[in-house]
């Protein structure tokens, strides 16, 4: 079997989008995944069999230095104080030139441990060495780049060969358009890697068509979607117990991360005007304590609940649990108004219906597919409406959840996959050469990517 290395930027704990590749790609290859390790989490090995033709290999986090910091910093000051001491007497009686050096280096060291912005730019640098160098020995013939903070590893282990290997750029996000991220230089940075690449995939034909326009070329599409399952032959999760709360009590459910520009705000203010239930957030993230503070401070605050993440595969569990599910994007940035989310789809899976945004991607399958109500997400009155609506019409909801399992059949990984395996069969049967910049072999003819 051919070799793949996958270059991913998490510990691949709850990575669903990347698991599902992986798997489906070991049918046919040995796939390698690079992930990072996390040095919190006892149970992140360094090294993990998926299956066998499937492996994951964690490059360290930090250098040494800082995880001895980490631990003990009292112990570590002063173990290093002591050494530094002496080291620093011995220089001066040698030489003074010596100890000016090593008050440098010392320097240097304080910095990468104390200052936030250098330490980070220094561990990050150390952690994309790890991954070239892991990336190198497992000597792959196709190379496989998971959004760009992994691209130029990718593009060191497979274009700096005397032998070029393949290499696909999996762009889950519009990396040009993102929260917290420089659009300009990202495009600059981007447009100059896509050089390197010999196919790209994005997450749908929206996205597809927004690359087309910065870039001049149309990617193939992959949507993320959920594998096909039946939900009743899940685990049964008792959440209503788990919650403290009454088995007719309806969960207003929203799973995923806390981040910015999710409208988890607008949920927390619109709890008010909703007329029963509990909303429950099901994930962790940096607005976290935000929201817990909004929530302690609503007149709902009550019927506002937070339970931790939990692994991908017991989600679908949880999920069956809701009363309806929550998917409201907010417009802040192009990557959210054309995102067609995996929460979408698991939703879906599990036969909750949604209270969605109304942009293309997830519009399109909530309206065309009948399993939920779009609606104007940034509105927290008209979020409210539609929870209402779907409190008071027991009969519609129950609709829509049928329509789930009709939908579920057409939006699922098992019918998505074969999209994955046409893209690498390309690449197989592509001629790649040193350094490659040959961008005609990106074509679209309406809906067929070719």
């Amino acid at each position: 079997m051919k070799k793949v290395t996958m270059f991913v930027w998490n510990h691949f704990t709850n990575d669903a989008r990347v698991n599902r590749e992986c798997t489906a790609l070991s049918e046919k290859y040995d796939v390698n995944l690079i992930a990072i390790d996390d040095p919190k989490d006892a149970s992140v090995k360094p090294y993990e069999e998926i299956n066998p033709h499937f492996h994951v290999t964690r490059v360290r986090r930090y250098p040494l230095v800082i995880t001895c910091y980490q631990q003990d910093k009292n112990r570590f000051l002063i173990t290093v104080g002591a050494v530094s001491t002496v080291i620093s007497a011995a220089f001066l009686y040698i030489n003074w030139m010596l100890l000016i050096y090593f008050a440098s280096a010392m320097l240097m060291a304080a910095m990468m441990i104390k200052i936030r912005k250098f330490r980070k730019s220094f561990v990050n640098g150390a952690v994309i060495l790890r991954m070239i160098k892991e990336g190198y020995r497992q000597n792959a013939d196709i190379y496989h780049s998971n959004d760009l903070n992994t691209l130029p590893q990718g593009i060191v282990c497979s274009k700096l060969r005397l032998k070029p290997r393949k290499l696909i750029y999996d762009s889950h996000e519009v990396q040009s358009s993102r929260t917290g991220y420089d659009p300009k230089k990202i495009k600059r940075i981007e447009r100059f890697l896509l050089n390197f690449v010999d196919e790209m995939m994005v997450e749908n034909h929206t996205r597809a068509q927004h690359n087309e326009d910065i870039y001049g070329f149309y990617p193939r599409t992959l949507y993320n979607y959920s594998e096909l399952y039946n939900i009743d032959d899940k685990p049964k999760v008792d959440l209503h117990a788990q919650l403290g709360l009454p088995q007719d009590e309806k969960i207003l459910l929203y799973q995923g991360g806390l981040q910015q520009g999710r409208g988890l705000e607008l949920l927390i203010e619109a709890m008010p005007q909703i007329k029963e239930g509990t909303l429950v957030f099901l994930g962790a993230g940096k607005l976290e304590k935000k929201l817990k503070e909004l929530a302690a401070a609503s007149p709902a605050k009550d019927r506002i609940k937070f339970i931790p993440k939990v692994h991908f595969k017991e989600l679908p569990s949880y999920t069956r649990e809701a009363y309806l599910g929550f998917q409201v994007l907010q417009n802040i940035c192009f990557n959210h108004y054309s995102a067609s989310s995996n929460k979408l789809f698991e939703y879906i899976m599990a036969h909750v219906p949604v209270v969605s945004c109304s942009f293309p991607e997830v519009k399109k399958v909530v309206e065309g597919e009948q399993v939920g109500l779009a609606v104007d997400s940034h509105s927290a009155t008209e979020i409210a409406g539609a929870v209402n609506t779907l409190l008071k019409d027991p009969a519609l909801r129950n609709r829509l959840s049928e329509n789930c399992k009709t939908a579920k059949l057409k939006y699922n990984w098992d019918v998505e996959q074969q999209k994955l395996y046409d893209t690498y069969t390309a690449v197989e049967n592509k001629e790649v050469g040193w350094l490659s910049t040959d961008q005609t072999r990106f074509t679209k003819d309406g809906e067929v990517i070719v």
